[in-house]
């Protein structure tokens, strides 16, 4: 796996490190010990998988508070996503500041979003499939949310949002509380 760091700590774009032949390719998509020597959580208790039909889907932008919060690591599988994070963490450098990236099935990237962070994503492509690993079960308690345009952050979704459910649409504005 290649770990590439991006503006935010703790947060990187991850890639597969293949090794090919006539049959095609064979790459770790996910190792405790290169985890645990990136500093990042190895710990990861859960799988969720997301599908969209139509591009323009935007889901989140979510997170968990503590004692749930949670680290995640995504994959696109199918069709692709701009996948964001945003930086919640009061004690950062960056806080308030987001970061996006392009998933893709053909690219093979994957995201490592930290805990303390945001998350979301908005599908480019239809029939778009996501699987992501969590460090924390979902705990519906703890589960919070931002709007995904809000100003504060200033986000570039590269296309319009067109579908996107009630509870995402309600999120409110983050004011740094």
């Amino acid at each position: 796996m290649i770990f590439t760091p991006t503006k935010l700590p703790g947060a990187f774009l991850v890639s597969l490190r293949k090794i090919e032949d006539a049959r095609g390719f064979f790459a770790r998509g996910w190792c405790t010990e290169e985890f645990t020597q990136h500093g990042l959580a190895p710990a990861m208790v859960q799988l969720n998988v997301g599908f969209s039909l139509a591009k323009g889907t935007l889901r989140g932008l979510h997170y968990q508070i503590p004692p749930h919060g949670e680290a995640k690591f995504v994959r696109c599988t199918r069709g692709s996503v701009f996948d964001v994070i945003v930086d919640l963490r009061r004690d950062s450098p960056t806080h308030g500041q987001w970061f996006g990236a392009e998933l893709s099935a053909e690219n093979g990237l994957m995201i490592y979003a930290p805990d303390g962070c945001a998350h979301g994503y908005l599908t480019l492509a239809d029939e778009t499939e996501t699987y992501y690993l969590t460090s924390s079960p979902y705990a519906a308690a703890a589960a919070r949310g931002v709007r995904y345009n809000d100003p504060a952050f200033g986000i570039e979704w590269p296309r319009p949002v067109t579908v996107i459910s009630d509870a995402d649409a309600r999120w409110p504005d983050y004011w740094g509380e």
